[in-house]
């Protein structure tokens, strides 16, 4: 766990501006609104990097977040966040719908397009954040599942998962098991949007649900040389035309998807203390790169160095 900000530490008359640095530095640009400026602002930030997604939780003094326009036309990472309102009630509107988010309810915020979320008194907000592009669902299903999450069978099962998170966390820490937690969390939240996405998404919700059951089992077998779109069609019982359907639909290619994430594997484990007297030739076949130039230059196009220039760096 990183501690992003702890005002008790700091003046009083320096807290407004380190509490604003925090939350750019951990979500995306907004204007920061304190209830009592003038008065006592405090708050902790934790955040915890689960691979790709994070766990981002906020605690303190009345605040208000507005993402406007503007701040959308100045950019930010594409992704979204599964927020759990943890202490005290939330006030969140987004796409015209206005939500009053109770201790204990979920949220979903679009951190692309303009919101307004903000507490009275004391709160708190606890918030997975994780790209759209590791997510894998269409927008519309997406916007189809904002009201309607309570609708999902898994959403009890979600809440206490994002509830009881940090404290499983902070045990793991510095591990690889706390990127395979990141790795599950996401698919618990893309089974949860897309169940609860209504009939008129139905068929997009469908492909979105096959589209998790081929991702997972394509990382379950990476280090397998023989996973290929063969391969996934079959087990999954579809035609080859429509798994490469599933892909383009959502602006990927599935060679080069199937590349990234092998790449992604072993770059953790070229930083990973247990395996640093291991050849990186063993590595890069585990991943199943079976061609050791053709890992090079794939780990220099996508990083800029050669792998024993980024082991060495890290």
């Amino acid at each position: 766990m990183a501690v992003l900000l702890d005002t008790a530490a700091l003046p009083r008359q320096d807290r407004a501006e380190a509490f604003y640095a925090a939350m750019m530095s951990a979500s995306v640009p907004s204007r920061v609104e304190h209830e009592d400026p003038a008065g006592d602002v405090h708050a902790r930030m934790d955040f915890w990097q689960l691979g790709t997604p994070d766990l981002f939780r906020n605690e303190g003094s009345g605040i208000r977040l507005v993402r406007t326009p503007k701040h959308v036309r100045i950019g930010g990472p594409e992704r979204l966040a599964l927020a759990v309102q943890v202490v005290g009630e939330g006030f969140f509107s987004q796409g015209g719908a206005d939500q009053t988010v109770r201790t204990g309810e979920l949220m979903l915020v679009d951190l692309t397009a303009p919101y307004d979320y903000a507490w009275a008194g004391r709160g708190a907000s606890q918030a997975f954040q994780i790209d759209y592009a590791d997510l894998g669902l269409s927008v519309e299903t997406v916007r189809a599942a904002a009201q309607r999450l309570p609708s999902s069978p898994l959403h009890d099962l979600v809440l206490h998962h994002l509830t009881v998170l940090p404290g499983v966390i902070e045990s793991l820490q510095g591990t690889p098991s706390a990127d395979l937690v990141g790795t599950a969390t996401t698919q618990l939240v893309r089974a949860l949007l897309a169940s609860a996405a209504d009939d008129r998404h139905q068929r997009p919700a469908m492909a979105d649900v096959l589209f998790t059951r081929i991702t997972w089992y394509a990382r379950q077998h990476l280090a397998d040389p023989d996973l290929t779109p063969d391969r996934l069609a079959t087990v999954h019982h579809i035609s080859l035309r429509y798994l490469y359907r599933l892909f383009a639909d959502r602006h990927l290619s599935l060679e080069q998807w199937l590349i990234s994430e092998r790449l992604k594997g072993a770059t953790r484990q070229l930083t990973d203390p247990s395996s640093r007297s291991r050849p990186i030739a063993s590595i890069a076949a585990a991943w199943g790169f079976v061609d050791a130039g053709h890992f090079t230059r794939r780990f220099r196009a996508a990083h800029g160095m050669t792998p024993q220039e980024w082991r060495r760096l890290h």
